[in-house]
C-alpha cells in the first residue's frame, strides 16, 4: 500500500500547530478533620482568606481561618460526603453567584441552584458575593420615595430608594407581612425585588412564594432560601447572594429592593461557625466582627449618582427581638447601621392594630426627602395629632373629667388609629392614602362612628373613582396637593358625605 506523504505531513503540521505547552497547576491539600459544616485542611500554604475551595466529592467550601499549620474552611454543601484524607483543591477564585434577568421569578439557594423544580439558571454572568460597598463619591442623597402601600409607613416613616430601613419586633408581630406588602406594591413600578429567607421553615417560605405568585409579584421577584434545615454556612452567605443579584440590576441603572428575613438568624449562624472554628467569643458569645458582618452587607444599599447610572438598592433588614428587648447586642448593632426603624409592638398587634407599628419609637432618618410633596403636606399634622392622642390617652385612663377640646382630640386620635389599620396584601396607592388621611386630619371623619371608619374609607374611595376621578388622576400625575386640587378634594368629600354616606 502506497503512503500518501502529503496527507501525513499536513496532519502532523496541524497537530503541531494545535499543541499547547501549558500545564494546569493547582494547589491541593488534605482534609485533616471534618464535622458540623467545618473542615480543617492541611497543605494549602498559599490559600487566601475567602478563597473558594473544591473538595474531592465536588462540594464547595470557603477559607475562613488562616492558621500556622492548617486552614479552617466552611463547607457549603452536605459535609457528610467529606471524610478525613480527602483532597481539597484551591480554585484561586472568590465566592460568586449567577446573576441576570434569568434569576427573576425563581426560587434558588444562596449558590444559585434552583429549588423550585425548574431548570438550572442559565446565566453567562456572575458577581462576587462579598464586595466593598460603593464609596461616598459614587452616591447621591436619598430623594426618591419607595412606596410601601402601607398608610402608616408612607405617611410617617417614609422609605426612599437607596435607604436601609430596619423592621424590628418580637416574633409573630407582622414583620414579614410589612416586607411582603412592600414587594407586592412594587408591581408595575419597575423595581426588582429580592426576598432572602434565612433560617426559616421551608413551609413558611413556600407559603410566601405562593402569596407572591397569587398577587403577580413573582414576575419581578427572586426568592433566595437558606432554610432552617440548611447548613450554617449557607445561612451565613444567603444575604450576600441576594445583594449580589440586586447589584447586577442596580449598576444597570435600575431600582431594586432587598428584604433580609432575618439577620438575627444570620448572626446566629455566623456565631456557630466562629465558635466551631475556635474564634474568640465576645458579648453574647458572638465573635468580635459580627458588627462588620452586617455593616458590610447593609452599606451596599445605595442610591447611585447620575454618572453611575442612578440605580438604587433599598434594603429592608428584619431583626427579631426577644420580649421587646431592642437593647440586645444584634438589635442595637443593626439599629446603628440603618437609616431608621419600623418597630412592631406585640401589645398593639394583640389589640387588633395591624400593622402593629409603634409610631412613637419608629423613625425614618431620611424623613420628608423620601416623600411626595402632597404626602409631606398632610403627614405633619397626622404625626402631631397621634402624638397628642398618645399623651392624652394615658391621662384619660385616670378617669378624670375631660374638657370638650381634650375629648375632641382624643376622639380624633382614636379615629386616626382606626384609619391607619390596614388589611394584609392590600397595599394602597399613594394618592388614595393622601385623600383618606386628608379627610381624617381636616376633621371630616370626626362624626363617623369608630366601628365604621373602614367602611367610610372604602366607600369614599369608590365614590371618588366613580364621580371625581379627575381628583385622583391629578394627584397621581402631579404628586402635589395644589390649592385647586385641595378644593376639588374637599368638594368630593362633602358631596360624598351629603349624598352617599348614611349615618
Amino acid at each position: 500500500m502506497a503512503l500518501n506523504v502529503a496527507e501525513i505531513t499536513s496532519v502532523l503540521k496541524r497537530e503541531i500547530e494545535g499543541f499547547e505547552q501549558e500545564l494546569s497547576v493547582s494547589e491541593v491539600g488534605t482534609v485533616v478533620e471534618v464535622g458540623d459544616g467545618i473542615a480543617r485542611v492541611y497543605g494549602l500554604r498559599n490559600a487566601q482568606a475567602g478563597e473558594l475551595l473544591e473538595f474531592q466529592n465536588g462540594a464547595m467550601g470557603q477559607v475562613f481561618n488562616l492558621e500556622e499549620d492548617a486552614i479552617g474552611a466552611v463547607v457549603f454543601d452536605n459535609p457528610l460526603g467529606i471524610k478525613e484524607g480527602d483532597t481539597v483543591k484551591a480554585t484561586g477564585r472568590l465566592l460568586e453567584v449567577a446573576v441576570g434577568p434569568n434569576v427573576l421569578g425563581r426560587v434558588v439557594n444562596p449558590l444559585g441552584k434552583p429549588l423550585d423544580g425548574g431548570p438550572a439558571i442559565q446565566s453567562t454572568e456572575t458577581r462576587k458575593m462579598d464586595i466593598v460597598a460603593p464609596g461616598i463619591a459614587e452616591r447621591q442623597p436619598v430623594h426618591e420615595p419607595l412606596q410601601t402601600g402601607i398608610k402608616a409607613v408612607d405617611s410617617m416613616i417614609p422609605i426612599g430608594r437607596g435607604q436601609r430601613e430596619l423592621i424590628i419586633g418580637d416574633r409573630k408581630t407582622g414583620k414579614t407581612a410589612v416586607a411582603i406588602d412592600t414587594i407586592i406594591n412594587q408591581k408595575g413600578k419597575g423595581v426588582k425585588c429580592f426576598y432572602v429567607a434565612i433560617g426559616q421553615k421551608e413551609s413558611t417560605v413556600a407559603a410566601i412564594v405562593e402569596t407572591l405568585k397569587k398577587y403577580g409579584a413573582m414576575d419581578y421577584t427572586t426568592v433566595i432560601v437558606a432554610s432552617a434545615a440548611d447548613p450554617a454556612p449557607l445561612q451565613y452567605i444567603a444575604a450576600y447572594a441576594g445583594a449580589a443579584m440586586a447589584e447586577y440590576f442596580m449598576w444597570k441603572g435600575e431600582h431594586t429592593l432587598c428584604v433580609y428575613d432575618d439577620l438575627s438568624k444570620q448572626a446566629a449562624a455566623y456565631r456557630q461557625l466562629s465558635l466551631l472554628l475556635r474564634r474568640p467569643p465576645g458579648r453574647e458569645a458572638y465573635p468580635g466582627d459580627v458588627f462588620y458582618l452586617h455593616s458590610r452587607l447593609l452599606e451596599r444599599a445605595v442610591k447611585l449618582g447620575k454618572e453611575q447610572g442612578g440605580g438604587s438598592m433599598t434594603a429592608l433588614p428584619i431583626i427579631e427581638t426577644q420580649d421587646g428587648d431592642v437593647s440586645a447586642y444584634i438589635p442595637t448593632n443593626v439599629i446603628s447601621i440603618t437609616d431608621g426603624q419600623i418597630y412592631l409592638e406585640p401589645e398593639l398587634f394583640f389589640a387588633g392594630v395591624r400593622p402593629a407599628i409603634n409610631v412613637g419609637i419608629s423613625v425614618s432618618r431620611v424623613g420628608g426627602n423620601a416623600q411626595t410633596k402632597m404626602m409631606k403636606k398632610i403627614a405633619g399634622s397626622l404625626r402631631l395629632d397621634l402624638a397628642a392622642y398618645r399623651e392624652l390617652e394615658a391621662f384619660a385612663q385616670l378617669g378624670t373629667e375631660l374638657d370638650p377640646a381634650t375629648q375632641r382630640q382624643l376622639d380624633r386620635g382614636a379615629r386616626l388609629v382606626e384609619l391607619l389599620k390596614q388589611a394584609q396584601y392590600k397595599p394602597m396607592a399613594v394618592e388614595q392614602q393622601v385623600m383618606v388621611i386628608y379627610a381624617a386630619t381636616k376633621g371630616f371623619i370626626d362624626d363617623v362612628p369608630l366601628n365604621r371608619i373602614a367602611e367610610f374609607q372604602d366607600k369614599f374611595l369608590a365614590h371618588v373613582d366613580a364621580s371625581a376621578a379627575d381628583v385622583r388622576t391629578e394627584l397621581a400625575d402631579k404628586k402635589e396637593l395644589s390649592d385647586a386640587a385641595e378644593q376639588k378634594l374637599v368638594a368630593a368629600i362633602k358631596s360624598f358625605k351629603e349624598r352617599m354616606w348614611t349615618k
